[in-house]
């Protein structure tokens, strides 16, 4: 069982440590680059080569059944979801089976939404807040004691 963590523009990765060092998880901080490595002997900071999705590549190529994966990017909580892994946003959402075909069909609704708009005005997602930090810490401390519950 170990923790993954898409690194690349994560607001919580200092909390998704703290629960790891807890629950003495191993945790994969994965990105292009530009990371503070962590002194934590429990954490190990990966960095992939510069190009498109290759950090997502990483993780989905060895992510699976008990583990968990943060990320924000659906297209990889997906792939990680048909490995097993159990997944969550940064917000605290959990993406699941039963609502990943929404989310990316959503998400490619509002690519040709993006795509549409000639002026390019609007967009820009909400701010991340304190709410969103302590759903994320109740989500993540939940989803680790159900998976550790679940390899039992």
């Amino acid at each position: 069982m170990s923790l993954y963590v898409d690194a690349d523009a994560c607001p919580v990765k200092a909390e998704a440590e703290k629960v790891a060092t807890r629950h003495g998880l191993k945790m994969y901080v994965v990105s292009n680059g530009g990371i503070r490595p962590s002194a934590n002997p429990l954490v190990e900071t990966v960095v992939v080569d510069q190009g498109a999705d290759l950090a997502d590549m990483w993780i989905a190529e060895r992510c699976g059944p008990g583990d968990v994966v943060v990320t924000g990017d659906i297209p990889l909580a997906a792939k990680c979801i048909e490995a097993g892994a159990r997944v969550l946003r940064h917000n605290g959402e959990a993406f699941s089976k039963a609502n990943i075909g929404a989310q990316l069909a959503m998400r490619d609704l509002m690519a040709d939404v993006r795509a549409a708009n000639p002026l390019g005005t609007g967009g820009g997602g909400k701010a991340f807040t304190k709410a969103d930090r302590s759903r994320f810490l109740d989500a993540l401390e939940r989803e680790i004691r159900a998976a550790k519950q679940a390899g039992t």
